[in-house]
């Protein structure tokens, strides 16, 4: 930690199913759970998950809410409130990724794959939060 600024720990989602977005974010960006996350033997009670890469920082937790309401972006109504950037090489992994996203329950909401500027397609996870891929 540096004594002028804070550190970015961790970033939290809410959510209606806790496991099941963790589970969703486990797959898609291949984190691990924090010691004592793991998907339980017994019946699953988790309201907070926290993911990290193989042996190193928290990077997404998940945090169980009541209600929340799926953003409707691109569409007035619901803002994205947060949205997650992902990168990947090139147009090929960004066609992989679509595949990959999409079967692990990801909806597709914007597909700017063909642009020469900056490739790109957005989606929403299981939970509604916006996110995208794009080509750094």
């Amino acid at each position: 930690m540096s004594g002028d600024h804070p550190t970015l720990h961790t970033t939290v989602l809410d959510t209606e199913d806790v496991r099941g977005l963790a589970e969703f974010y486990r797959e898609l960006l291949g984190l691990a759970y924090r010691a004592g996350d793991e998907v339980p033997d017994g019946p699953d009670t988790a309201d907070f998950l926290v993911l990290a890469e193989p042996g190193g920082a928290a990077r997404l937790a998940f945090q169980q809410v009541e209600r929340l309401p799926r953003a409707t972006w691109p569409e007035p109504g619901v803002p994205q409130q947060l949205h997650l950037d992902l990168e990947v090489d090139d147009v090929e992994s960004l066609d992989r990724q679509h595949e990959r996203a999409t079967r692990l329950g990801a909806t597709l909401l914007l597909d700017r794959s063909e642009d020469p500027q900056e490739p790109l397609r957005v989606y929403a996870d299981p939970a509604g939060h916006p996110f995208c891929v794009f080509v750094g």
